[in-house]
């Protein structure tokens, strides 16, 4: 009898358990769209990726292929995919309007050969990129665009986004509205950097290369080392600057490196250049805050 009610016993817990796992199946959600393609390419190949809202992950690898695998969660949004050449695309269509975010969210996960080419939108969402060696355009609404160690001519508009920039080197053009641009251990060349109303920060060497950071409102920070050598010029309107770096009279100029009046139209201006002046930085904000901080060691 006991051996009996022993099996019953079995017999209804693994009833019970066959039962939540059918429940965990109907409650599991429609993410379970996905689509995986692989496109052998030569060369360089051009990536250009289109989507209203989501993650994009975009790594690289030694192989002359690229892989695309996407996923939505949605029936009335789709992943495609397409091979022209060396031009390959991935993007998000739309069945239907005013959907909501959970409606239009699609994700990808793109890895592509070292040198590649990037053209990447995405209204909404986060942009990752890491150890991509091309040039590459980033065009964004409300997304972050986070880049780590990536290399080439990098092109980077934003509307209420923010960029993240981990040793970034080349050259990088980025504007945004009301999102922040931090710049990390950069290695640019050039840095052409605007923000309305967003904060700025540049904390890297500044021993070579031309950088210009300008925005309306907020604050614009530049940190820097003992070992830098750069020519400073940074201004202000309605705003205020806090220079902490030791200046002396710039030699490529006739401009001393105290604070002087520059214009009726500027109320704080510096000129002037630490060690030899090799960087050449200009900082310009209208009501905003400047800071020149040493780095802390």
């Amino acid at each position: 009898m006991n051996f009996i009610r022993h099996l019953a016993k079995k017999e209804s817990c693994r009833a019970s358990v066959l039962a939540f796992v059918f429940l965990l199946l109907l409650a599991w959600p429609a993410s379970a769209h996905r689509i995986e393609k692989r496109f052998p390419v030569d060369g360089r190949p051009v990536v250009i990726v289109r989507n209203s809202h989501g993650r994009i992950d975009v790594k690289s690898w030694k192989r002359m292929e690229v892989l695309v695998v996407g996923t939505h969660g949605s029936e009335k949004t789709e992943v495609e995919t397409e091979q022209a050449g060396n031009r390959i695309e991935a993007r998000t269509r739309l069945n239907g309007q005013n959907l909501s975010p959970a409606e239009m969210e699609a994700n990808f996960e793109i890895t592509v050969p070292e040198e590649s080419e990037l053209q990447v939108h995405n209204d909404s969402g986060v942009i990752i990129v890491e150890r991509v060696y091309g040039d590459m355009t980033f065009d964004t609404i409300a997304a972050d665009v986070r880049l780590q160690e990536v290399y080439g001519f990098l092109m980077v508009k934003m509307t209420g986004g923010s960029l993240f920039c981990t040793k970034c080197a080349g050259r990088l053009e980025a504007s945004s509205i009301s999102g922040n641009i931090q710049l990390l251990q950069p290695q640019l060349d050039f840095a052409r950097v605007q923000s309305t109303s967003g904060n700025i920060l540049f904390d890297g060497e500044l021993r070579r290369g031309t950088y210009s950071l300008k925005n309306l409102s907020g604050i614009i920070e530049v940190r820097f080392s003992p070992d830098d050598s750069f020519d400073l010029k940074a201004s202000t309107v309605l705003g205020s600057i806090d220079n902490q770096a030791q200046l002396k009279s710039d030699p490529h100029g006739s401009s001393s490196g105290r604070q002087i009046p520059r214009a009726s139209t500027a109320s704080n201006s510096f000129i002037g250049t630490f060690k030899e002046g090799h960087a050449r930085v200009e900082l310009s904000t209208y009501s905003g805050k400047i800071q020149i901080r040493p780095r802390a060691q």
